[in-house]
């Protein structure tokens, strides 16, 4: 029978964590006094204490899921977590490796030795230990290979040859077919020769006798039809079917497109080779986010937050060194204009806004292309079209937010020409931002690069250096 999972929501994971803190805490608190005193009694009572502690410890996490395990892990110290690691029973060392993110598990492989690895690896199906293959070493994937029966150990080769975004690198090997030609009498009674069905079994696959898939059956229809009846005559015979070398992107808005919780991977001829499930499509697109959000913000990978302080400072260097440029330019832009700033001091109040709602336009700008260029709804004819529907929406809102802030420089400075540079700046800074919103993501896309990563960095200097350059030109021109 399966096991009942309990969902905890964030709260009771946040609960748990203090928890297993107070507990890791009061035996520090302990062992500190007795190391204090000396003899072999106090010895005695340091170990039964410290056992004590080890075996609440141990009943905390062997009650709780994988994930949730990782979530603590990743929430502690490296000392502390490595504590922790330790009492996690050996044979879920291999799941939860697979729950945490890859700078925490680095951390976690690094603690055990080639025995622990191997036997934490060997506990997984060929899909799950492909996916931790990457982080494993040399010699403990070695020894993991000789260990696979032939077809788990193929099956390893297949998954490991598939790039991380294919589809294949999201297969699932385990899968439950069936004839065409029985009935679904004949189908019931092989399903419950199964201890357990694969999770999120919804459809079963209908395949001929060289495996080439034909349909599917969902279980619904096994169910509510009657178990005289031929599969043939209640299958779905055009499944929603992908292919290993299709991306993984595509992958995950056909699930969200069509709802699906499980869907069959055939070769080019029609073989059926496995099956991708919705929480491999879940994950990957978690993972995906995660990745974008992290270039929006200029870091390279996942960073431990518990990392040494070198090992962040690596990951984040590349962009603060574009930052520092952008910026240097930024300054030399207005150094040229020192002049105009120190005749009209009210430019240097004035000035920061004009490009601060310039880089706020350019990113919401940035933000809809990004998004419209992984759904893949952007096709290398539409460009034209959205530089001219963006520069439309820019004139509105420059025109509009312009004016006010104009107003609004007009009524402190009392000045009439300001207040219309003010307008006409803004309004040039947002078109600006427009079409830089529009051209980056999109060259980036043609360039073979991920339009996520490093843009907000970019667009950002363009619109501070851009904005400075138009609004202190303008003043330069017209009012000094």
């Amino acid at each position: 029978m399966a096991e009942t999972i309990e969902r905890k929501e964030l709260e009771d994971l946040q609960e748990d964590l203090h928890e297993v803190q107070e507990l890791l805490r009061r035996q520090r608190i302990v062992e500190s006094l007795v190391h204090r005193t000396e003899g072999p009694r106090h010895e005695l009572e340091e170990r039964l204490v410290h056992r004590q502690h080890e075996a609440e410890l141990r009943r905390k996490l062997d009650a709780m899921h994988p994930a949730d395990v990782a979530y603590i892990l990743e929430s502690l110290p490296i000392e502390e977590r490595l504590v922790v690691w330790s009492l996690v029973k050996s044979d879920r060392d291999g799941e939860i490796l697979l729950e945490v993110s890859e700078p925490v598990r680095d951390s976690l492989i690094a603690d055990m030795d080639q025995h622990e690895l191997v036997a934490a690896a060997e506990a997984l199906d060929a899909d799950e230990l492909a996916d931790l293959a990457p982080d494993l070493p040399e010699e403990v994937l070695e020894d993991v290979f000789r260990a696979l029966p032939v077809e788990e150990r193929e099956q390893l080769r297949a998954a490991m040859s598939y790039a991380e975004d294919a589809v294949g690198a999201l297969m699932d090997f385990e899968v439950v077919s069936v004839r065409e030609d029985v009935t679904l009498e004949v189908v019931a009674r092989y399903l419950r020769r199964f201890d357990e069905l694969p999770d999120h079994t919804d459809q079963i696959f209908v395949v001929d006798r060289d495996e080439h898939l034909k349909g599917t059956l969902p279980l619904t229809k096994l169910v509510v039809n009657d178990p005289e009846r031929i599969v043939a005559t209640v299958m779905v015979e055009t499944p929603v079917a992908l292919y290993p070398d299709d991306k993984a992107q595509d992958a995950a808005q056909a699930f969200e497109r069509y709802d699906l919780v499980s869907a069959p991977v055939v070769s080019e001829r029609g073989r059926l080779l496995g099956r991708v499930t919705v929480n491999t499509v879940l994950d990957y697109v978690r993972e995906k986010t995660e990745s974008e959000l992290l270039g929006i913000g200029g870091l390279r990978e996942v960073e431990d937050i518990f990392a040494p302080v070198w090992e962040s400072v690596k990951n984040r260097w590349s962009w603060l060194a574009v930052n520092l440029v952008t910026a240097f330019v930024a300054s030399r832009v207005i150094g040229a204009f020192e002049g105009s700033i120190e005749k009209l001091v009210a430019l240097a109040a004035l000035m920061p806004i004009v490009a601060g709602i310039g880089g706020n336009s350019g990113n919401q700008t940035l933000t809809m292309i990004v998004r419209a260029l992984a759904l893949g709804q952007i096709q290398p004819d539409q460009a034209r079209k959205l530089f001219a529907k963006e520069l439309g929406v820019a004139v509105v809102n420059g025109l509009v937010w312009g004016g006010i802030l104009g107003i609004i420089a007009w009524w402190l400075y009392d000045s009439v020409p300001l207040g219309l540079v003010m307008t006409a700046a803004m309004t040039l800074n947002l078109l600006l931002a427009a079409v830089m919103g529009v051209a980056i993501p999109v060259v980036m896309s043609r360039l073979g690069r991920d339009p996520a990563v490093g843009s907000s960095v970019l667009i950002t200097a363009v619109t501070d250096s851009g904005g400075f350059f138009i609004f202190l030109g303008l003043a330069t021109l017209f009012l000094v």
